[in-house]
């Protein structure tokens, strides 16, 4: 369990790492390394945008469920979680390089959306029930930001890349139908029958 923690750890530290340097003014801003849909200069957003936040409060609504949702995908995904992982990253910034809106797109909330969504899927699609309560408490936690995969979320607040959320949604599903054959499974019922009908004659006996 603690060794599934190690990638969240490292990760969440590189994203904190990353926002000191830009905001102490060290460097030019890193905005610039952002996702810029539909420009090639712009896709190289697609590795850098989940370092780069525009502001404090962004990066703590980010942080948790970064340690949680990739301690979770390590955890109960081991096997898979590395390949998973890198594919929702490239896919889902990729996804919203294609469909955003022509702002440069930053934070680490696409990548959150597609673990979160990636494990919701993977549970139910397992019909595992260790599996599936992991879904369950996925669900519970973070069901609330669901709407902000919408376009709708731009007449509540512009600064949010609903793009952004909707493709770590898509990338999210996408996966875990893509990989629902591979990593942890149900594991088989096995009916005993021979060895039932052994004992009931030993009884007989």
């Amino acid at each position: 369990m603690w060794l599934a923690l190690l990638p969240s750890l490292v990760f969440v530290s590189l994203v904190w790492l990353s926002f000191l340097v830009d905001h102490a003014g060290l460097f030019d801003s890193f905005s610039q390394w952002g996702i810029r849909p539909g420009t090639v200069s712009g896709l190289k957003g697609i590795i850098f945008s989940p370092f780069i936040h525009a502001s404090f409060n962004h990066l703590i609504s980010n942080t948790l469920p970064l340690l949680i949702l990739i301690w979770f995908l390590f955890y109960f995904y081991n096997k898979i979680a590395l390949a998973v992982f890198l594919l929702l990253w490239v896919l889902s910034g990729f996804t919203t390089w294609f469909i955003g809106r022509g702002y440069v797109h930053v934070g680490a909330s696409g990548l959150v959306f597609a673990i979160l969504f990636f494990l919701f899927f993977s549970g139910l699609f397992r019909n595992h029930i260790p599996l599936v309560a992991v879904s369950m408490i996925v669900a519970f936690i973070y069901g609330s930001t669901v709407w902000s995969i919408f376009p709708v979320t731009e007449l509540v607040d512009p600064s949010i890349s609903w793009e952004g959320h909707l493709s770590g949604a898509i990338s999210g599903l996408l996966l875990a139908i893509v990989f629902r054959k591979q990593g942890p499974q149900k594991p088989p019922v096995v009916w005993d029958d021979e060895t039932d009908d052994e004992t009931d004659e030993e009884v007989a006996d």
